[in-house]
């Protein structure tokens, strides 16, 4: 590890980043993927907001907390480094994500690129709309080491694709597509480009401009460590001054006489009016906690806590690891030789190890080409301390023997 990374490291205070968390009292969390431990500021955004709300009346807490929740696109803005007015906030990542895509328009003959680890709610949507309008979906193919292949998706490229679209993290593994790479060929090529981004939201730094994407979506809860039912798009300016979104009321679009509308200049048009302020100064807290740490540092953590894991699982005889890619992210998804892995997850639950179970359902085409069993997913945060690694790699020691 090179001095920079150690550095880094020892910039992050543990004891008060634990402090922080209520729930490493309880638990040994190792699903990040799944929802992160909320830090207390966070939870008393939301629990201060709601008291408030229980007090003086939900419109009057709102109006009183105007510029706090306006203050959410500012820090989600300097979050991914783009204009506030490229934000909109949303009730979860799919809802966003949806919002986007379904507002673009396709025609028989059109391509949708994609990669083979989608997570399935989004290639759900591909198919529905294949069916509604004869596009047709394509897996970009993958090097050999399991990644996306930038010049694989280079050869493909033709005047009919409409869109690319990729998940940057899988839910299940700690493959990392090259996002950046595949948002160079986009812009050089004029293509669309929606880039899933809810695994790596709070995990690694975002750079919408560096990414070169059009469209970025992405969850609260995950390694962002929002509440729950929280997550946001951002579009690009040029993007939303084009697209009309599916669906609109009298937010988006304000009623301007009997018979017309306009739409909002910004990303808000993809928002409605009616919202739960309390979890948005939840987001706003939990990006704003983020910011402080440093995304740099974060990530060099998780790198450290993840590899630990990974290698220590390597190390286990009965253990199967089923990782691909290199870099990794924070994800590890393994199998224990004779052990399916709802039980392993319960063994780990009864020992104060929260893990999760990611079905091959969760990445269909991903799943079906290797022929992917459920498997274990364990997902450190840089708030994780090795001894809690190393609590983990005996329980699975014990049950792999």
């Amino acid at each position: 590890m090179s001095q920079i990374s150690r550095d880094a490291r020892k910039t992050l205070d543990l004891l008060r980043l634990r402090a922080d968390t209520p729930g490493t009292k309880n638990r040994n969390h190792l699903n990040n993927a799944g929802a992160a431990l909320m830090p207390s500021p966070v939870i008393e955004a939301v629990v201060g907001y709601l008291s408030r709300e229980g007090e003086i009346g939900g419109y009057e807490a709102a109006a009183e907390s105007n510029s706090l929740l306006e203050g959410t696109y500012d820090s989600l803005a300097t979050f991914v480094n783009c204009g506030r007015d490229e934000i909109a906030i949303s009730e979860n990542a799919t809802i966003a994500w949806q919002r986007a895509f379904y507002s673009l328009s396709f025609r028989p003959g059109d391509r949708i690129l994609t990669a083979s680890v989608e997570f399935a709610a989004n290639y759900i949507a591909f198919l529905q709309v294949a069916k509604r309008t004869g596009v047709s979906i394509e897996v970009i193919p993958n090097d050999a080491s399991g990644v996306l292949d930038p010049d694989a998706l280079a050869k493909m490229i033709d005047d009919r694709v409409r869109l690319i679209a990729v998940t940057w993290i899988p839910t299940n593994g700690g493959l990392i597509n090259p996002a950046a790479a595949i948002g160079r060929i986009a812009r050089k090529n004029g293509i669309l480009y929606l880039l899933d981004a809810c695994q790596a939201a709070g995990q690694i730094p975002i750079d919408v401009n560096a990414l070169g994407c059009d469209i970025l979506t992405a969850t609260g809860r995950k390694f962002l460590r929002a509440p729950r039912g929280t997550g946001f798009m951002y579009m690009r300016k040029s993007l939303v001054d084009k697209i009309e979104p599916a669906m609109i009321d009298l937010y988006g679009a304000p009623w301007t006489g009997p018979d017309r509308y306009e739409l909002r200049p910004d990303a808000r048009r993809f928002e409605t009016w009616e919202k739960n302020c309390s979890v948005r100064l939840g987001l706003r807290a939990a990006v704003d906690y983020a910011l402080d740490i440093g995304l740099e540092n974060i990530e060099e953590r998780c790198n450290h806590l993840s590899s630990k894991l990974r290698e220590g699982l390597r190390g286990i005889r009965a253990v199967s690891v089923h990782d691909l890619g290199r870099p990794l992210a924070s994800i590890i998804s393994f199998t224990v030789n004779d052990w399916d892995s709802s039980s392993v997850m319960a063994y780990l639950n009864g020992k104060g190890i929260n893990v999760s179970v990611s079905p091959p359902s969760s990445t269909p085409v991903d799943a079906y080409t290797r022929q992917l069993p459920p498997v274990v997913r364990a997902s450190p945060h840089y708030y994780n301390t090795e001894e809690e690694i190393d609590a983990f790699l005996e329980a699975i020691a014990s049950i792999a023997s």
